[in-house]
C-alpha cells in the first residue's frame, strides 16, 4: 500500500515543521517554571500556545492537503490542544 502526494506531503510538513515548534513552546513553558509561574496555569499557557502554533501551520498548508482525512484530525486535535489549555488556565487552580 502507497501513500498518495498529498499525505506524502502533509508528512513531510509535519515532520520538518512540528519539531521546532514543540522546542519553542518547551522553553517558554520552562521559562515559565523558572519564574515560579504555578504548574496548572504555566501547562494552561503551554497547551494554548502549542495549539495555537500548530493551528497555524495547518492553516499554512490547508490549500494542499485539505482533502484528506489525517490532516483534520490534525486540526481536531491542536483545537483540542487550545480548549484544554484555555480551561487549565482558567479552572486549574
Amino acid at each position: 500500500m502507497t501513500m498518495d502526494e498529498d499525505t506524502k506531503v502533509l508528512r513531510d510538513y509535519l515532520i520538518f515543521t512540528v519539531p521546532h515548534v514543540t522546542v519553542l513552546a518547551g522553553a517558554i513553558l520552562g521559562v515559565m517554571m523558572i519564574l515560579g509561574v504555578p504548574v496548572t496555569l504555566a501547562l494552561g499557557i503551554f497547551a494554548s500556545l502549542y495549539g495555537a502554533m500548530l493551528l497555524i501551520l495547518g492553516m499554512i498548508i490547508r490549500p494542499h492537503v485539505s482533502g484528506i482525512r489525517a490532516y483534520w484530525l490534525f486540526i481536531a486535535f491542536t483545537v483540542f490542544l487550545i480548549l484544554s489549555g484555555c480551561f487549565l488556565s482558567l479552572y486549574g487552580r
